[in-house]
């Protein structure tokens, strides 16, 4: 039955998504061109009412039972609502996060989602008391704000998430947690069903509705597979969101070394780098794919290591990563001290 009503989902999305393109020309739910922008014409956005109504026919179906499951539909429906005006009126910063907060509240006090202690590597416990229910609110806000910043190009949003989801349900299948294994499934057959029309030349965008539902839904799954758990594991859920999350991180560092605003738009997350320095559309896109599908391993083998591998494991990614945003100028193109300290070194 599950991998029916993935079918299911799946189709549903591929069915849905022209019509919501209709609507969304309908009631001027439509992305400009700018000096920002990719793209060049006006595109049809608020795709991800299609994700999201696909992923309702999946829940409807197959009814997962946790206390978890009305929480989290009740939160994805305040986050696909604050989506949709955003994609037709473009709301102010304030209020879209005061749409996110809502859906995060929903699930952590109602749902009671929230991460209460953690088991310490060399013996203990630490419990987080009153700070256990901001802390998971900042996680829900912070992850959902960075599947947000990544959505600049045709399909990549969609794909990192699906390369998330594929790695949060396969992590939760290992670790026998059936429901957030089913969610993500659901959530992944209706991103999939979508993408076959957002990928490169995308026919429609999922814009804030897509992506505010995606990032929301993602970081609740990634917050109860592995919550109540050791620090180690605790760091899965950020390396499988290793793409949106160090993207919106040297994205704070570069407002901060350029002394801009953090709200302040630009055209430098790593999409544009890799585009500036001159890969394709499509290229770009595969290539985060690539580097999303690394995490994603690289969080499976994680999570299978002994401490002192795991510890030396996040010393290599760190490193990796820090060489990587170096060399495309993701801070900026004077950002270069750990490349700079090697050159010193070889001379």
């Amino acid at each position: 039955m599950f991998y029916l009503t993935l079918i299911i989902c799946f189709i549903s999305s591929i069915l849905l998504t022209p019509a919501v393109k209709w609507l969304a020309f309908k009631i001027g739910a439509t992305d400009k061109p700018n000096q920002r922008k990719v793209h060049q014409k006006i595109m049809p956005r608020m795709g991800g009412l299609a994700i999201f109504i696909s992923f309702i026919i999946g829940v409807l179906i197959l009814q997962p039972e946790s206390s978890y499951t009305l929480p989290i539909m009740v939160g994805g429906v305040i986050v696909i609502i604050t989506g949709i005006l955003d994609d037709m009126i473009e709301l102010s910063a304030k209020i879209k996060l005061l749409g996110q907060l809502a859906a995060a509240l929903v699930v952590v006090i109602w749902g009671g989602a929230q991460v209460e202690m953690i088991n310490l590597p060399f013996g203990g416990v630490l419990h987080f008391g009153f700070l256990s229910i901001p802390m998971t609110i900042i996680w829900i806000v912070g992850v959902t704000n960075a599947i947000n910043l990544i959505d600049g190009l045709d399909g990549l949003a969609a794909g990192v998430s699906s390369i998330a989801l594929i790695t949060i349900a396969g992590m939760a299948v290992i670790m026998a947690n059936p429901f957030v294994a089913i969610v993500a499934g659901l959530v992944l057959a209706s991103t999939l069903g979508f993408l076959f029309y957002n990928f490169h030349p995308a026919k429609i965008f999922m814009g804030d509705t897509g992506a505010l539902f995606l990032g929301y839904i993602i970081s609740v799954l990634a917050l109860l597979g592995f919550k109540n758990i050791t620090v180690i594991s605790l760091i899965i859920p950020v390396i499988i969101l290793g793409v949106p999350i160090s993207d919106t991180f040297f994205a704070i560092i570069r407002r901060f070394v350029q002394k801009k605003p953090l709200s302040a738009p630009d055209k430098s997350h790593l999409h544009h780098c890799l585009l500036r320095i001159g890969f394709s559309h499509r290229q770009t896109v595969l290539i985060i794919y690539a580097i999303a599908a690394m995490f994603g391993l690289a969080a499976i083998i994680f999570s299978m290591s002994t401490m002192w591998g795991a510890i030396i494991m996040i010393g290599v990614l760190l490193v990796a990563i820090e060489i990587f945003v170096e060399s495309i100028g993701l801070v900026g193109d004077d950002y270069q001290p750990l490349l700079k300290f090697v050159r010193a070194r070889n001379k």
